[in-house]
């Protein structure tokens, strides 16, 4: 939504966390999956890549304005089930199910979510509170991008989660890595070139060493500068406050390389 970046500048009183994510988020059917990723976008990163493709650009990167506190550059993009057992008991793979989510076939059978068609989904049932939150740290949520709609409708309705629930988990872990070491590290570089191990280091700070394999960075242009980071998480611990325990390893650490930007307003 356009106020976004509008609702941040002018330090807009924000509603409590708390009040948004009282109910725990659990799946109500096709609970058999082991974890969630955690898709958070560098936000000027994003809209570089959306302008280096001469791409029509969103409403939240054509108004986009700098920010006091740089950590609120990183915004939410989705999160994510891994595939359920009982799915992949269909003859799903892992290929499909990152396609397709939510309307994978056989089951659950639901319309498939276009992401060049994002407000032709379903409306998600979020409160006016929660999308109230939403879009202060989902820049896409709302307006003429609807990208909440789409990450529900793909990801989201076929567990029956319930909306706020949902999204205030997404809500809730962006604000606990903003203020995190990992996210003091991101502010103090912004608008600078970093290194992978630089950014390890960050993270192992918040934490730990071992979880280091959690993260898989995504990296476009040359110089290359970052989109986004995808932060796997167990599924058992998805309604506790991020610690050491959060996490598991991922197969890949992404695309990033060894030195990246993290890319500022004005690109």
């Amino acid at each position: 939504m356009t106020s976004f970046w509008r609702n941040i500048a002018l330090s807009v009183v924000a509603l409590p966390l708390s009040s948004m994510a009282a109910a725990p988020l659990a799946p109500t059917q096709y609970a058999d999956f082991d974890r969630y990723v955690l898709a958070l976008s560098w936000q000027t990163g994003f809209c570089q890549s959306q302008h280096d493709r001469k791409r029509d650009e969103p409403d939240e990167c054509r108004l986009q304005t700098d920010l006091p506190q740089k950590s609120d550059f990183l915004t939410v993009h989705g999160l994510w089930p891994s595939l359920p057992k009982s799915i992949a008991a269909r003859g799903v793979d892992e290929r499909r199910w990152m396609r397709f989510g939510c309307a994978t076939r056989p089951i659950p059978n639901s319309p498939e979510a276009r992401a060049s068609r994002k407000c032709s989904a379903e409306q998600t049932g979020l409160s006016l509170e929660g999308a109230a939150k939403l879009n202060e740290v989902m820049p896409g949520a709302g307006g003429n991008s609807c990208l909440e709609r789409y990450e529900y409708a793909k990801h989201g309705v076929c567990f029956g989660f319930d909306p706020d629930a949902y999204f205030g988990a997404m809500v809730r872990m962006n604000g606990e890595i903003k203020q995190s070491a990992l996210g003091a590290f991101l502010a103090d570089n912004y608008g600078k070139t970093i290194s992978r191990e630089e950014f390890d280091r960050a993270f192992a700070k918040a934490y730990g060493a071992a979880n280091i394999k959690a993260v898989k960075l995504t990296c476009n242009g040359k110089p290359a500068y970052l989109t986004e980071m995808q932060i796997a998480l167990d599924a058992r611990a998805i309604n506790a406050p991020l610690a050491a325990t959060s996490f598991v390893p991922q197969p890949h650490p992404g695309n990033c390389g060894k030195r990246f930007v993290l890319d500022k307003v004005g690109y």
